[in-house]
Formats: C-alpha cells, sequence, structure tokens
C-alpha cells in the first residue's frame, strides 16, 4: 500500500512539473494601440424584446504588430534675420547640427540604419540597395552605401583606440580565428574566404574586442 502511494505521489510530482507554463506574455513596455470592434447590426438588437444591447465590456486578445518603415523627406528650414535698420550687417542663418556625412543625400537616421542593417542583421550593401529602390523607387548605388559605411568607420577609429588601449592593459591577451565566407560582386563565381579575430582579456570578461 505505501509503495503504490509512493508511485501516485511521484505521479502527481511529474504531472504538476510538466504543466504548460501557459501563452507567452508579450513585453509590457511595448506600446499599446487599442483597435476596438464594435458589434454587429444584428447583435445590437435583442433577440427577444428588439430593444438595443449595452456594452457591458470587452473581450480583448493582444498580438505582436509592426509599423513598416516609412520613408519621408525631412526638409530643413533655417531661419535668417536680418535688421530693418542696419542693412549693412547683412543676414545671419540659424547654423546646421554637425552631421555624419556633410551635404549628404541621406539623414543620419538613414545612414547608422544602414550600418545596423549591414553589422547587425548582417543584410549586404547590394541587398539594401535593391530594398531601396523596391520600396520607394529610389536607386542609391552600392558605392554610395559603401562611402557611407566607410565614413562612419572613420568616425569610430577614436573609440577603436580606447579599445586598444584598454585590452592591451591586461597581463596577457587572447586571441581566436574564425574563418568567414565573404560574398563578392557578381560574377566572381565563388565567396572570399576572410577571418574574423576577436581578442580579449580572460581576466576580465568585459573587455572584449573583435577585429
Amino acid at each position: 500500500m505505501e509503495a503504490a502511494n509512493n508511485a501516485e505521489r511521484a505521479h502527481r510530482s511529474t504531472n504538476k512539473s510538466g504543466k504548460h507554463p501557459g501563452r507567452q506574455e508579450l513585453p509590457p513596455n511595448l506600446p499599446r494601440v487599442e483597435r476596438v470592434l464594435p458589434c454587429t447590426l444584428e447583435q445590437r438588437v435583442c433577440k427577444r424584446c428588439g430593444k438595443e444591447n449595452v456594452v457591458i465590456g470587452y473581450e480583448e486578445s493582444s498580438q505582436l504588430d509592426v509599423e513598416p518603415a516609412k520613408y519621408f523627406v525631412l526638409v530643413t528650414k533655417r531661419e535668417k534675420r536680418a535688421c530693418r535698420s542696419c542693412e549693412d550687417l547683412g543676414v545671419v542663418s540659424a547654423p546646421l547640427p554637425p552631421r555624419i556625412i556633410e551635404k549628404c543625400l541621406a539623414s543620419d537616421r538613414i545612414v547608422i540604419d544602414t550600418v545596423v542593417s549591414k553589422y547587425c542583421n548582417h543584410t549586404p550593401l547590394h541587398r539594401q540597395s535593391v530594398i531601396l529602390e523596391r520600396d520607394i523607387g529610389l536607386e542609391i548605388s552600392r558605392a554610395t552605401l559603401d562611402g557611407w559605411v566607410l565614413k562612419v568607420g572613420e568616425l569610430l577609429i577614436p573609440m577603436v583606440a580606447a579599445m586598444r588601449r584598454e585590452l592591451i592593459s591586461g597581463t596577457y591577451i587572447q586571441a581566436d580565428e574564425t574563418p568567414v565566407d565573404v560574398q563578392m560582386r557578381e560574377g566572381r563565381g565563388k565567396n572570399h574566404q576572410a577571418y574574423l579575430w576577436q581578442y580579449g582579456r580572460p581576466e576580465d570578461a568585459r573587455c572584449s574586442t573583435s577585429v
């Protein structure tokens, strides 16, 4: 009898531990956009007495949604001022804020998005060029996108130098070599063999950099 009770308790414990955790909750930090679906005309009228049914509440359900990227032209209008009494002083204009690439057709956000898409989302530049032409009909060559990426790289050189100083300040450096296939331009027939070297200080898990 005792053995049977133990087996039953073990069975209940197994069922409890194997219980399905339920539906995954969506992150609470995401904004909520409500969509109210009204009842049909037939549902608004009581089938028995014909009076109008009143709203007593809502049945709610939530889904993760997304707004497609919305491209627009940012028009910057710099205020110009002049003194009517002192015309010889000329006209002054509001200064332009610094930009990643001066006089560039694209805003800083577009340039940053290009770099993030290439290195974080692994979207090649030629594919990004095709996507822009497909979505908004704007043809931006791969060479132009290359220039944007190179300019961002130049601006990051001081940060790379700071990372290098922190890296070599330790007692020893650990390195790892990983071969990477790089897709070449059309017509080459095969990928180019490249390498990714990662350096780090084992005594400090926070200090790791890739070159």
